[in-house]
């Protein structure tokens, strides 16, 4: 999530430090001020967890996050018809809601007219976090379902609120991000095979209470405090409605102020937390920006530390980056390292590499869920026109189940995967793509991260080495292994995958972005997880050779073809696919048509309007079906400099 002060990009800095003096037999972590929780999830892997931290909303993350070991299953909801929490929440239909705190408080729709969030934002997290305190208090959810879907909601509230990265003042214009729907991602759930805690206390009273092998602090530094610059997450996480004031609608947090960022109180704050710790090893962040004096901090831990051995690291940064370097803007963030005088290794210490020990994101002993948690589950490719962002409006109105479910250009399967049927055919022309989803069959999801972090290895893939990427696709074009594939694309521009007309990979090499990041890896453990639970069957028919005929009337056909008046590669004919033309177009209709006419419901996606074109050809056709009007581009919205939109719709024959 968006958070001032996370040190997600520290993580392996962090290690560095902490790794080569450690013995090999540390069992547990405590992180005392886990803000975002990113460094308690990543030393989940390893370690038994305990994270911190005083504000709810930071509590109520690791409580649905870094306590949990398997993902919620939602058992009583689902014996009242809610077979998916995530999707209930994120796809019910709120015409007709007025919201409640939030709506009224924090976007236009109030009195005071704040712009944190839009209006159709701010009801769905009213509505959402309304909904699972009913489910809770009428005991639909137990309290680890409750803290899971709040963890949930509260890490993606920051990624459409109109903001610049704290909540202590909202943009007087809206930013591009506040337009686009909230989602509710699963968080995947380490499985570390250790009880881990989240707490919620003044860590200065807390280390004096707790002890372990390793402890992280990464106090507040400088006079920026916390609680009123996250206040609306701290109020989304209780729930309270609280009496707010001023112009940003601050809630009261004076009991949630930090000594640690005041003047006059920060020097002896750390002098109080850092005497008599109970940890074997410490590591401390800070930043020459901070309160205390670089020279200052590193004397106090000095003197508590066994024989005054401290190891420092020092990662510079600037502050503010613009093209002229100033030296007064060269700032270095701070890492500390030392074991407590006091608090002596039971045995000798011995020095253990960092080469010997499996630091890798995917390499650690500990183990993803790969049971599918719940909510809509991103295709693990980047594929063009993928409907992943849609599928909130679009599972509105697909069918709750299906005896037979036909995607019938299935592309990157955001679609199919999603559905609820007995059997769910994946088609689409595109071969190589189906290849590699019938690979991913039966897979064991980890194992399958271990084989493409290998091949990662084995060829030195990175974002910078394009030497590397074209040996590798090279190889890939004179032997064409379906992982092999993956992995290319995922050093490629833009995530494409792109062939010529001769079948051979030639999408080019994706500089400084592309990479296989956590992300995808998350998003490919799901998607596998769930595909070896569906009955899947990946065809690579051209549309109108599928056969329809054992098809009833409780079988579903999603149609989501090429569109005729854009331009996506596989539409010209010059990519190794059939070109889509109208004579294809009228094919569709037709097909469609013909399973109409035998009672069997279908969906189509399509634009009528595209960049200034109009599909005269699907206007016509549409006048005898149902059209529901898709909220893709947010035409309304005042950062849309175009007028020429596109207008998404999904025709229905029910």
């Amino acid at each position: 999530m968006r958070f001032i002060g996370s040190k997600a990009h520290l993580l392996k800095k962090i290690d560095e430090i902490l790794l080569p003096n450690l013995t090999g037999k540390e069992k547990t972590f405590v992180d005392l001020f886990a803000g975002s929780n990113s460094v308690a999830q990543y030393y989940k892997r390893r370690y038994a967890v305990t994270s911190n931290d005083l504000l709810a909303f930071s509590n109520c993350i690791a409580k649905g996050t870094i306590e949990l070991n398997t993902t919620p299953t939602f058992g009583t909801l689902r014996g009242v018809g809610i077979t998916d929490p995530l999707k209930y929440l994120q796809s019910t239909d709120l015409s007709k809601y007025d919201g409640d705190f939030i709506t009224k408080e924090y976007s236009p729709a109030g009195p005071d007219g704040r712009m944190y969030f839009t209006i159709e934002n701010a009801k769905r997290i009213d509505f959402i976090r309304n909904t699972i305190d009913k489910w809770h208090t009428n005991s639909l959810i137990n309290e680890q379902e409750f803290y899971y879907i709040l963890s949930i909601l509260l890490q993606a509230v920051p990624f459409v609120s109109n903001i610049t990265g704290t909540y202590g003042a909202y943009l007087k214009h809206w930013d591009k991000r506040s337009f686009k729907k909230i989602e509710l991602i699963p968080t995947p759930i380490i499985n570390n095979h250790h009880k881990n805690k989240a707490l919620n206390m003044d860590a200065v009273i807390l280390s004096k209470q707790i002890s372990g092998d390793i402890l992280y602090i990464d106090t507040p530094y400088n006079n920026r405090q916390y609680a009123p610059n996250y206040h609306i997450l701290e109020t989304i996480a209780l729930n309270d409605h609280p009496t707010v004031h001023g112009v940003t609608g601050q809630r009261d947090n004076r009991e949630k102020r930090s000594d640690f960022a005041m003047k006059s109180r920060a020097k002896q704050a750390m002098i109080k937390l850092l005497t008599n710790l109970n940890f074997s090893h410490v590591v401390v962040s800070y930043s020459t920006d901070g309160i205390i004096p670089e020279d200052e901090l590193k004397q106090l831990i000095t003197d508590i530390a066994l024989d005054g051995h401290v190891i420092e690291k020092r990662i510079p940064y600037r502050k503010y980056k613009s093209k002229i370097i100033n030296p007064d803007d060269e700032l270095y963030e701070l890492l500390f390292y030392f074991q407590p005088a006091h608090a002596l290794l039971k045995k000798k210490r011995a020095i253990v590499k960092s080469t010997n020990i499996q630091t890798s994101l995917f390499k650690d002993t500990a183990t993803i869920s790969t049971v599918p948690s719940s909510g809509f589950i991103k295709s693990p490719l980047n594929y063009i026109g993928g409907k992943y962002k849609l599928l909130p409006q679009l599972f509105q109105y697909l069918p709750k189940h299906a005896d037979k479910f036909i995607d019938l250009f299935s592309g990157g399967g955001n679609v199919g995967i999603n559905v609820n049927a007995d059997t769910v055919f994946f088609n689409d022309l595109n071969s190589k793509i189906n290849e590699l989803f019938r690979y991913f069959q039966g897979q064991d999801p980890n194992t399958l991260i271990t084989k493409i972090q290998k091949r990662i290895t084995d060829y030195d893939l990175s974002k910078t080495n394009e030497k590397n990427f074209l040996k590798f696709r090279a190889d890939y074009n004179a032997h064409q292994n379906p992982l092999d594939l993956y992995v290319l694309a995922a050093y490629s521009f833009n995530y494409q995958f792109r062939f010529n007309n001769s079948m051979e990979y030639n999408n080019p090499f994706g500089r400084n972005r592309s990479h296989f990041s956590e992300s995808m890896a998350n998003h490919l453990i799901r998607f596998v997880s769930k595909l070896n639970i569906l009955d899947a069957h990946f065809t690579d028919y051209y549309f109108t050779d599928f056969d329809m005929s054992t098809l009833t009337k409780k079988s579903f056909v999603y149609a989501d073809p090429p569109y005729l008046i854009t331009t996506g590669s596989y539409n010209d004919g010059n990519r190794g696919f059939k070109n889509w033309t109208s004579t294809q177009e009228k094919e569709l209709y037709q097909l469609l048509d013909d399973i109409n006419d035998r009672g069997i419901h279908f969906a189509l996606s399509n634009v009528t309007d595209h960049k200034g074109k109009s599909n005269d050809i699907l206007k016509e056709w549409i006048k005898k079906y149902h059209v529901h009007v898709l909220n893709y581009n947010y035409k309304n919205s005042s950062h849309n400099t175009t007028a020429l939109d596109s207008r998404e719709i999904l025709v229905t024959n029910y």
